[in-house]
């Protein structure tokens, strides 16, 4: 499994949000290049980064300091936030980015998701944020009657490289991921899933490893922040 550490970025800045919630904020370091290069100076394999305003804007806000960590890093990162067209995706990729994450249009625009798959095989994955279930878009603003498990389904045949699931009310909550939920999707379809929110222990990468799912990967970001997960340590329990 590979463990992803997270930059969420607002306002130039690495931070961490609470249950997603923009008022509810920790800047963490007002360098994220040099953030990103502890990551990598530690081991890590991959950088998971998301534009936190660019979620809400529905296009690219935190650009510059996403060009700088792709400019100072050299393992493969993925993006999220505000990637909504072909035009972005486009321009990510020639910057770089080894993997574009597709949220909000996954549900609204599944088309996209689908061209943007074949255009770019194995450069597109799917972002499921989820509350009680069901899909949340815009920044995890809009809540959908959309299932976690039928919109994963549903691009069963598209050719993404991998679902990242969030449970939005265990993001950031240093309260543990959904173990649970993220098995059954794992289970319920073919494509690589990736677990998000609230990876906040050692324990919680074990039982992740042992829940009964094939996933990818995990991703972590207050608690490699706050020091509650030994990032060297981690990375062995992932590969253990």
């Amino acid at each position: 499994m590979i463990l992803y550490p997270a930059i969420d970025l607002k306002d130039g800045n690495a931070v961490r949000l609470v249950h997603g919630d923009m008022e509810q904020e920790t800047v963490f370091n007002e360098n994220p290049a040099a953030q990103a290069m502890e990551f990598v100076n530690a081991g890590c394999e991959w950088l998971h980064l998301v534009d936190l305003n660019g979620a809400f804007a529905g296009e690219p806000v935190n650009a510059a300091p996403v060009e700088e960590i792709l400019k100072q890093t050299k393992v493969p990162a993925q993006l999220g936030g505000g990637i909504r067209d072909m035009k972005t995706i486009e321009n990510w990729i020639d910057k770089g980015l080894a993997r574009v994450i597709l949220g909000t249009v996954a549900v609204e625009n599944p088309d996209l998701v689908r061209t943007a798959a074949r255009e770019f095989p194995g450069k597109v994955a799917v972002g499921i944020d989820a509350r009680n279930g069901l899909v949340a878009t815009k920044g995890w603003a809009e809540e959908t009657n959309v299932t976690v498990t039928g919109l994963a389904k549903s691009f069963e045949d598209a050719g993404v490289a991998a679902i990242i699931y969030t449970d939005i009310m265990r993001d950031g909550a240093m309260k543990g991921p959904n173990v649970t939920a993220t098995a059954a999707l794992a289970n319920a379809v073919s494509i690589p899933v990736i677990a998000s929110g609230g990876v906040s222990s050692l324990e919680d990468l074990r039982n992740l490893r042992s829940c009964g799912a094939p996933l990818n990967g995990a991703i972590s970001g207050r608690a490699l922040y706050d020091g509650a997960i030994d990032l060297v340590e981690a990375l062995t329990v992932m590969k253990a």
